[in-house]
Formats: structure tokens, sequence, C-alpha cells
């Protein structure tokens, strides 16, 4: 279901580096430099009494997103709230071994939700996303694609929006003709990705 943005609204951005996109931890007024400060951006033309918030943390899992979820999302009682999170428990169990199982991060992911929505809020889900880059990096969909029905069923359960983030960008880099102008390492936008995702997520939250 689409966001229906009207009036003065807050919208609060939750997640990882891909989020964040360079913003200074501690600084809550930078919104980095990614998908969330072009949304910023548009909105201060076509909402301009809308009020955006960046929260996202470079190397979030969803356990360390429940950790600070009271001070960094419940305590600023946004109208509309954005998560992306899931590529680093899958990265994690590539790079270090550390393997969050699926079951893990859906349940972790349901009571972030869950006490977002008790205080009327809001929800849109954006996919986390993998366009690989290097060859190796298609046998992490085994692991990021179960994260990704999670997030459906999820979206689902909770009647939020849902932003299909992977198969957008996978389309986006087939169309450019090389992943590497989507996506500098296969997780982290490019700028010519950072406005796809925007694109696509002010088109769902009208």
């Amino acid at each position: 279901m689409p966001v229906q943005l009207s009036g003065s609204v807050g919208i609060l951005f939750q997640g990882d580096s891909i989020t964040a996109a360079g913003r200074v931890p501690g600084d809550d007024n930078d919104l980095g430099h990614g998908y969330v400060r072009l949304i910023a951006d548009a909105l201060a033309v076509s909402h301009p009494s809308s009020r955006v918030h960046n929260r996202g943390v470079s190397g979030n899992r969803a356990a360390d997103l429940l950790q600070r979820w009271d001070s960094d999302t419940l305590s600023l009682r946004p109208a509309v709230l954005s998560v992306l999170v899931g590529v680093n428990d899958t990265w994690r169990r590539y790079d270090r071994g550390e393997t969050t199982s699926h079951e893990s991060y859906e349940n972790t992911y349901r009571e972030l939700l869950r006490q977002a929505a008790s205080q009327g809020t809001r929800l849109v889900l954006v996919e986390p996303f993998l366009v690989p880059v290097r060859t190796e990096q298609w046998a992490w969909r085994e692991d990021l694609d179960e994260r990704i029905h999670v997030v459906r069923r999820l979206a689902r359960e909770f009647d939020a929006s849902l932003l299909a983030a992977d198969g957008l960008l996978h389309q986006a880099a087939q169309e450019s003709g090389d992943p590497s102008v989507i996506t500098e390492d296969g997780v982290h936008p490019t700028a010519a990705g950072h406005a796809v995702l925007a694109r696509a997520w002010l088109r769902l939250v009208r």
C-alpha cells in the first residue's frame, strides 16, 4: 500500500551503510550523500514541511538495529519509517564466517516493525539487494534470496509499502550494460544506483 504524504510529516530512514551513505555518525542533521539525500532534496520542493532524518549506520545487521531501536527510531516517533537492512547479515557469512540464520533475521526484523507499528508509524520496507560485480558474489544469492522473501512476507504482514529494490537494480544494471555503473562492489550503489533507488522510493511514497 503506497504511503500518502500530506502536511508536516517526519520521515526516518534506517539501515546500514547503503542508507548512511557517508553520513557522519552522531550528526543528526547529516543525511549522507546517497538516496536519502536525493529524496530529501526532492521532498523539499514537493513537500517543504516534511522533515527527513537519516539514522543509517555502516555495517549494521538487523540485530544491530534492534540494539539502538529505542534511541534511534522509537524516540523520534516518525510518521513514516523506511527500513533497508539485510545484506550485511548475508555478507558477514562469506567474509567472516558469521552466520545469521534466516529465522533469526525474520524474528528480529518482525520485532523492529512491531514496535514501530505500535506507535502508528507507516512502514516502507526496501528489499536488501545484491548486484554481483564479481563472479563469486553469485553464490551469495543462496543466502540473500531468502532474506528478500522475509522482507516481502513482513511487508504483507504489516501492510507496509514494499520497494522491490533487488530486481529494480538488476534491471538498471542490465540496461546499463555494466553492473559497476549501478553498484561499485555489488552492495554499495554508485551515484547512478542511488538515483534509481530514490526515484523508485518517491514513486512508491506519494
